[in-house]
């Protein structure tokens, strides 16, 4: 057994710990086919200027030199997946996967860095925002590019899909001319950090299908409105069902009423993707099974509170959770109290 696992080691480049070390290493080649599995988490622990200039396309950025380092890893590294660390030359990122381990990670370490990785001539990218990877059952590309607040950019097997698309949120700016025209377009409801006539316009070109909830449509004057329990096959891999969102809490049902906004459930390619809008945790929800992923709200009084998300996390049951739309609403708590979901916190204030 202990040849095999060598071997296997062997393979992929990586070199067991020696004397105290308690994280493996492993080389450009073998860290390629390791940040390829399901079950890896990519960290750069790098300067925000140095992850801003390149990057590995997926990482979750976490500054190792932050005095705050460990706090903010267990708040977004789930602990039951292996972390794949890089840095520049590969000494930060060897003493930060050394100091996961030590709250028990399992972590490999990029052997000469991003330098390295570029010697050996593997692609970087400049894209700011977080990206998530995932494969649908046919193998094909799903990746989540977390924008702003709600606005959320998908790539799906070469096609553009846009959720909530806004151009400004506070002091964030989102810059759509860099990035590719829309194929779909989903809007949830009409309030400003969701529907944005100026993001709608730079996003469409003549082929994009825009789908909202009725309102939106008839304020926009065009696309094609979803009521709640509407369903709509866009392509051979990809249908839309509209769910209900809205508030419950008394004195908040003002905010998203009964039977006005939408949430959507997109499945690509059999990868069921729940995304809930402006919501509390309704009793709808009990409704929607087999969720691969999905995107709950935290931020009361207009949406839930964390106990709520918790509770409607628990009801769903997704296999990955991103909370969203949580503002200055803090739910670093939330992964520790969900157990065996992966709770993936990422920026989506």
């Amino acid at each position: 057994m202990k040849k095999i696992i060598a071997c296997l080691m062997a393979v992929l480049g990586l070199g067991s710990a020696c004397g105290q070390q308690n994280y493996e290493n492993a080389d450009a080649k073998g860290f390629a086919m390791l940040i390829d599995e399901p079950d890896v988490v990519l960290l750069d622990v790098r300067t925000a200027d140095e992850f801003k200039e390149a990057h590995l396309e997926g990482a979750v950025h976490i500054d190792q030199g932050q005095t705050d380092f460990i706090e903010k890893a267990k708040a977004t590294l789930p602990a039951d997946k292996t972390i794949a660390v890089y840095c520049r030359s590969g000494r930060r990122s060897a003493s930060a996967a050394g100091r996961l381990a030590a709250e028990g990670y399992k972590c490999v370490n990029l052997k000469g860095g991003i330098m390295a990785w570029k010697e050996a001539q593997k692609p970087v990218t400049t894209d700011t925002y977080e990206v998530d990877v995932f494969k649908t059952k046919s193998g094909k590309s799903v990746k989540f590019h977390a924008l702003v607040h709600a606005s959320i950019r998908i790539d799906y097997d070469g096609r553009e899909i846009m959720i909530d698309p806004v151009t400004k949120l506070g002091q964030r700016t989102i810059d759509y001319t860099t990035m590719p025209k829309a194929d779909y377009i989903f809007v949830t409801h009409e309030h400003g950090d969701h529907f944005d006539k100026a993001a709608l316009s730079l996003l469409t070109a003549e082929a994009t299908r825009l789908i909202m909830n009725p309102r939106c449509a008839e304020m926009y004057g065009s696309g094609q409105a979803m009521v709640n329990g509407d369903k709509l096959q866009l392509a051979d891999d990809i249908t839309v069902e509209a769910v209900p969102a809205y508030n419950t809490t008394e004195g908040r049902q003002q905010f998203h009423p009964k039977g006005r906004d939408n949430g959507y459930i997109l499945t690509l390619d059999g990868l069921r993707i729940y995304i809930a809008g402006d919501t509390e945790d309704i009793p709808e929800m009990a409704s929607i099974k087999d969720i691969d992923i999905a995107f709950l709200p935290c931020n009361q009084p207009y949406t839930m509170t964390t106990d709520q998300l918790v509770k409607a996390a628990k009801t769903v049951k997704p296999k990955v959770l991103f909370p969203y739309h949580f503002g200055q609403t803090d739910v670093t708590s939330v992964p520790a109290r969900l157990e065996g979901i992966d709770v993936r916190i990422r920026h989506y204030e």
